[in-house]
């Protein structure tokens, strides 16, 4: 079970609140259109795959999954860092309301950049 993806340099991980950036084909036309959810499972057997849960209005649960590497998924902004001690989290499919879209914030650095130490002298 993998609870860790990168997509173009980002890590995200099961937990995350992401904004998931994909490509929207209506007819000759094409727009991008944004998914913004919780990170519950990340598949990495064979063709990598991750799905996001978002509240919709009226509390109504949206799940979508989304191939890793397919070229549909233009770009993926990691909104907020969970901690999880969970590699899926489907028990969130159970909760109504607030307590849907709650999990508890991670202390690790948002962005990948972050991650260089200085030294103190």
């Amino acid at each position: 079970m993998a609870n860790r993806a990168t997509h173009n340099e980002t890590i995200f991980h099961v937990g995350d609140t992401i904004r998931v950036h994909h490509e929207i084909k209506e007819g000759d036309k094409s727009r991008i259109q944004l998914f913004d959810g919780i990170v519950i499972a990340i598949k990495a057997s064979g063709d990598p795959t991750f799905t996001v849960r978002k509240i919709a209005s009226g509390q109504i649960g949206v799940e979508k999954i989304f191939p890793l590497h397919a070229p549909v998924v233009k770009k993926i902004e990691i909104k907020r860092k969970g901690f999880t001690r969970r590699a899926k989290l489907y028990f969130l499919r159970d909760r109504i309301g607030r307590r849907a879209i709650k999990v508890r914030e991670a202390k690790r650095p948002v962005s990948a950049k972050s991650k260089t130490k200085t030294k103190k002298k």
